[in-house]
C-alpha cells in the first residue's frame, strides 16, 4: 500500500478516488505505549487495512489527530486515541 501525507503519490497518477477512510487506535492511557511501535503506527496499520477492503492501491492526504479525554471525566487516568484519516485511491496502471 503506498501512502501520502500530500494529495499527490510520488511515481504514479490517481486514477479515481475511492473515498475518505478513517481509522482509530482505540482508547488506550495516555503514557502507554505498545509494544515495538507508537500508536500512529497500529491507526495507520488499520487505516491500511480498511483501504484494502475498499481495493485501494494508495491512501492520499494521511493526516493523524488525537482525542484525549481527561481523568475525572472517564476513568483514574487520562485517556487518548489516535485517529488517522485519509483518501483511497485506485491508481493509474503504467
Amino acid at each position: 500500500m503506498r501512502i501520502s501525507h500530500t494529495s499527490e503519490i510520488e511515481g504514479g497518477q490517481v486514477l479515481y478516488p475511492i473515498g475518505r477512510i478513517e481509522a482509530v487506535s482505540g482508547w488506550h492511557a495516555s503514557d502507554a505505549r505498545p509494544t515495538g511501535r507508537d500508536w500512529k503506527d497500529v491507526a495507520l496499520e488499520r487505516l491500511i487495512a480498511t483501504a484494502k477492503d475498499y481495493d485501494a492501491d494508495a491512501i492520499l492526504n494521511v493526516d493523524y489527530h488525537v482525542d484525549g479525554v481527561e481523568a475525572f471525566d472517564l476513568a483514574s487516568m487520562p485517556l487518548e486515541r489516535v485517529s488517522v484519516t485519509g483518501v483511497a485511491v485506485k491508481l493509474a496502471r503504467g
